[in-house]
């Protein structure tokens, strides 16, 4: 508990000074998501990329069993909005809240405190696989118009360059010259803030009323997605810190990120805003849980 205290009171602190915020100055949302979108994300991937190591023993593993669970994720949420006769704005977000993880700024502090060394740097696998699903596939998905628009949109975004760029840097051991790694590593590290403070601003401007939606929506990031990483994980044959990882990331709550997706490619932001809280609060509770699972 002392573990989630510390990795979440700190993400606390600047959304309630994001919904101080909003609550005291008229802020454009669409505005600060596109700055985070164009130009802290970008910054904050190659500079996340370019400096992982990862093991080439439990690499593949991990991204493919994190490949195979984001697919089923994606038919799951996608047919339960059907099924659910949600709007297409619901359901784009029902999408976004399902597949981005929190892996990041709680993922990796909790792996830490509880995994060690050895599960943070596969931990880092798994969060650099997400950011390329993230860069790549997620503007298709949300962007609802097709594949050939998706792609088009996908290919104008920053953040996916970055992800090249950033994924080149570490495979050619291309050195950064430190003037420019410290204006793009500043950049990035603004990130997360940004994306806290624009939850909060979102809140201050939203009705904080769970219901069913955003129970239901919370539930599949926090008990389906570590139960599908449990059953694929076995399926190919993971054991250890490489099984416990797919659980333990697949178990974080939902990503700030996943507002600032939806705020900019379409979607129900307020709906992904309280989901967003009331996954992260859930989390004090189902995350010991799936740690005590994950090592039985």
């Amino acid at each position: 508990m002392a573990v989630l205290v510390s990795a979440v009171f700190p993400i606390a602190l600047i959304a309630l000074i994001g919904l101080w915020a909003g609550r005291a100055f008229a802020l454009d949302l669409r505005t600060l998501a596109r700055l985070n979108i164009y130009v802290l994300i970008p910054a904050l991937v190659i500079m996340g990329l370019s400096g992982s190591r990862i093991e080439a023993r439990s690499a593949a593993g991990i991204v493919g069993g994190y490949a195979i669970c984001s697919g089923l994720l994606y038919l799951i949420a996608a047919v339960s909005g059907r099924l659910l006769k949600l709007s297409a704005d619901e359901r784009k977000s029902l999408i976004a809240t399902t597949l981005f993880a929190n892996t990041g700024n709680i993922g990796l502090s909790f792996i830490l405190f509880t995994l060690g060394q050895a599960g943070l740097t596969r931990a880092v696998v798994y969060l650099v696989a997400s950011s390329i699903l993230i860069a790549s596939l997620g503007p298709i998905v949300l962007k609802g118009e097709g594949i050939r628009v998706g792609i088009r949109f996908t290919l104008r975004l920053p953040v996916f360059w970055a992800t090249g760029a950033g994924l080149a840097i570490q495979v050619l051991a291309i050195q950064i010259p430190t003037a420019l790694s410290r204006g793009i590593e500043t950049l990035g590290d603004a990130a997360i803030p940004m994306a806290l403070l624009t939850l909060g601003i979102q809140l201050s401007q939203t009705q904080i009323a769970f219901g069913s939606y955003e129970l239901f929506a919370a539930s599949l990031r926090l008990f389906l997605a570590p139960l599908l990483a449990y059953l694929v994980s076995h399926a190919l044959g993971l054991s250890g810190l490489d099984l416990q990882i797919l659980v333990m990331q697949g178990a974080m709550p939902v990503a700030v990120n996943a507002l600032i997706w939806v705020s900019e490619l379409g979607g129900d932001a307020p709906r992904v805003a309280r989901t967003i809280v009331l996954s992260t609060l859930m989390s004090f509770f189902t995350l010991p849980l799936m740690l005590w699972l994950s090592t039985h």
